[in-house]
């Protein structure tokens, strides 16, 4: 017995190393009859059972050792981040300033995005009336310069309203490249088995199915690299308008010019849709008229020819007989 070890543990050993010295001879012997003969089997069973107890112990020696070196390892696997562990987090803002120059406050806008790492996604200005103008921008920032660009962009002119949100997708991220991983396995398990294939019929029905999962691996890569744009930049949309000047301003009280002016508006209009509605209806008009004007010299034509084949009344019949004289009286 060595010193330090409990007789009880000591025993249990013992009895573990035969147990696994009596299994280990046993499948020995079963495997070897089929190749030799049973004087032969029993020979190398005795040379394998004499020869196990000292294996098993080093078996259990290597087990302990790989235990502990599992536990040490699991130990530092702890200590260690995980990249996985890693946050994915989709940073939203929307920003509205009135600045005092619309074109002056977009080139800052450009300048401070462009300095941090960013880019300018969209913009578009619109034209408001003679000396206005408003615009519309969107911009991509690295997310660790998010907070400092969106602070230097309230602080540009008069802050109007300000709105941002912040989504964790770390789950989605780390779902989608599971999927990719086992995709890319199964893809290749078919092209495998495409290699082996000798019959026709089974290479076009691997083919197609080759086709499915490779669609759906590019489907699952697609929504990788959204997830990864997302999560990499932010995005900020900046809303920059000009105050309003003192002259542009409606009045509380309207005046008599005032009335004067929208009287006349209405005056012209009233001018201007009537001329439209006789425009609109001059071809109708020209039209009836000429129609009009064709029957009445129709009617006058038709007159005319019946009066003068019908036989003047006033002239005598110069064929009639005349009339005999009466008599006269005695």
């Amino acid at each position: 017995m060595q010193p330090g070890r409990h007789p009880d543990r000591l025993s249990a050993h013992r009895s573990r190393t035969v147990l696994a010295a009596g299994t280990l001879a046993a499948l020995l012997a079963l495997s070897g009859c089929g190749g030799s003969d049973s004087a032969d089997s029993k020979g190398v069973a005795g040379d394998n059972a004499k020869y196990a107890a000292p294996r098993a112990e080093r078996g259990d020696a290597a087990a302990g050792a790989a235990d502990q070196g599992s536990a040490e390892s699991s130990s530092a696997e702890k200590k260690k981040p995980s990249a996985l562990s890693t946050p994915h987090v989709i940073r939203k803002a929307s920003l509205s300033v009135e600045v005092k120059s619309v074109p002056k406050a977009v080139a800052a806008a450009r300048a401070a995005v462009e300095s941090a790492g960013g880019l300018v996604a969209s913009e578009s200005t619109e034209r408001l009336d003679a000396t206005h103008e408003a615009s519309h921008i969107v911009l991509r920032v690295p997310q660790g310069e998010y907070d400092a660009v969106l602070q230097e962009l309230a602080g540009g002119g008069k802050l109007l309203s300000r709105t941002t949100t912040a989504k964790d997708v770390t789950d989605q991220v780390v779902d989608v490249e599971s999927r990719i991983a086992t995709q890319r396995a199964s893809v290749n398990r078919v092209r495998k088995l495409m290699d082996r294939a000798d019959k026709l019929a089974d290479v076009v029905t691997l083919e197609g199915e080759l086709s499915n999962r490779q669609a759906e691996l590019e489907s699952l890569l697609a929504q990788q690299e959204s997830l990864k744009d997302r999560t990499t930049l932010a995005t900020i949309t900046l809303s920059l308008s000009e105050p309003e000047s003192p002259s542009n301003k409606e009045d509380d009280d309207p005046g008599f010019m005032d009335a004067l002016g929208g009287g006349w508006h209405a005056f012209v209009t009233m001018v201007r849709w009537i001329a439209m509605a006789v425009g609109a209806a001059a071809p109708f008009l020209a039209a009836a008229a000429g129609l009009l004007l064709l029957g009445r010299l129709l009617r006058t034509w038709l007159a005319r020819r019946k009066v003068s084949q019908e036989p003047h009344a006033s002239q005598p019949d110069e064929q009639a007989p005349a009339a005999p004289e009466a008599p006269t009286a005695p």
